[in-house]
């Protein structure tokens, strides 16, 4: 059983407030928190071979290859796409898919002191709404395979040539 690993990263400067950005989250809220070099080798233990689920976990993914480039993942799986195949809302956010599904109480109760748009409350919600994603798209029980033909994403590895011919990507804050 995985236990729950949360922690800031201090990215050694201000952070401009952007629409963008969590509340609370902006300026220096993240002064003294441990660097990304400082939690790099817990990421990997935690991160190694397993498989990253997240709602548009795309968007995760990029940033989390971009600063550990060398972090070999299972695979991924985005519950978002899980809820379209299951013909729920399909703009639903997360925390409105959680609400139709009668998920919001659970994952507040199992991520205290946590909220919604933080990691730890939103990877609880993902943790929960994946087997009711599941129950609700597949009448009997799923494998790996079928819940990856619809809801995995594939782990986009750009070739060294192609990152040298582009600009480089923002940095988390910019």
């Amino acid at each position: 059983m995985a236990t729950a690993y949360t922690t800031g990263i201090d990215p050694g400067r201000a952070i401009p407030a952007r629409p963008w950005i969590s509340p609370g989250l902006a300026g220096t809220a993240l002064s003294g928190q441990p660097t990304l070099d400082g939690i790099r080798p817990a990421l990997h233990a935690r991160l190694t071979g397993a498989w990253l689920v997240g709602h548009n976990i795309s968007v995760d993914w990029r940033l989390l290859h971009r600063h550990l480039p060398d972090l070999s993942i299972a695979g991924l799986l985005d519950t978002m796409r899980l809820a379209k195949a299951a013909n729920l809302p399909s703009r639903l956010g997360l925390t409105n898919l959680l609400a139709h599904l009668n998920l919001t109480a659970a994952v507040t109760a199992a991520a205290p002191g946590s909220r919604p748009r933080r990691a730890l409350w939103d990877t609880t919600a993902t943790a929960m709404l994946l087997p009711a994603l599941i129950r609700h798209r597949f009448i009997s029980d799923s494998t790996l395979q079928q819940v990856t033909a619809v809801a995995g994403t594939p782990i986009a590895r750009p070739t060294p040539a192609a990152e040298a011919a582009t600009d480089p990507p923002p940095t988390l804050f910019e």
